[in-house]
């Protein structure tokens, strides 16, 4: 699977996330004359154990995550971030975990938008939305086609981003973007990408998001 790069949109002093930026960003990835292609959505969830605290067995996982891929309908992908596990599941495990009423949603980030193709690269420019309301960041992702391995991609990557920023940066847009590196040695996942290593990018996201909330 190739490597992708899951940034974010950092606004300038006093700067704010807005739809408007967000057009502005569509518009200077659009200016690199590549190919325009469809929607993609990713949804991630925070849960809630319904028990309390004192009557969960020792195994029961009190901070759990979850994200579902638009590209990948057929898998669920759950984190636990105490745990530090990535768990792939089949996509009908929420109805299952609705049936057992074990966990409740605690919120809800849907993160949607467009994807691109410049040559080697496929790019991905989209809203982070809280609960369906207002817009809580901006993500861009940046995929290289032809390498699997995270070190490899590494300098590439990055040569890739600078340029990108230098095109957002023509446009006279108030902010920068800005890469979160994810914990992936925390989860012990290998230097091969997967959708594992997807899933602890766009969950670490929203827990950026999250925390970044006034």
């Amino acid at each position: 699977m190739p490597v992708k790069w899951l940034l974010y949109w950092q606004p300038g002093s006093a700067g704010q996330v807005s739809g408007n930026i967000l057009q502005e960003v569509m518009k200077s990835i659009e200016s690199l004359n590549v190919t325009r292609g469809a929607r993609w959505e990713a949804k991630a969830a925070q849960y809630r154990p319904m028990l309390r605290d004192q009557n969960l067995p020792a195994d029961f996982a009190r901070d759990l995550q979850s994200i579902f891929f638009s590209e990948n309908p057929s898998k669920f992908f759950f984190i636990l971030r105490t745990e530090h596990m990535v768990v792939e599941a089949d996509s009908n495990v929420q109805d299952i975990m609705e049936r057992l009423q074990t966990y409740r949603n605690r919120l809800t980030f849907v993160f949607e938008g467009y994807q691109y193709q410049l040559g080697d690269f496929n790019l991905k420019a989209g809203r982070a939305v809280l609960n369906g309301e207002s817009i809580r960041g901006i993500v861009l992702e940046v995929e290289y086609l032809p390498v699997s391995s995270i070190e490899k991609s590494r300098t590439l990557l990055q040569e890739f981003v600078e340029l990108w920023q230098d095109v957002i940066s023509k446009h006279s847009l108030n902010g920068k973007i800005s890469h979160l590196e994810p914990p992936f040695g925390s989860y012990l996942l290998s230097d091969t990408y997967s959708w594992q290593h997807t899933a602890v990018q766009y969950t670490n996201m929203m827990t950026h998001f999250l925390s970044q909330r006034s």
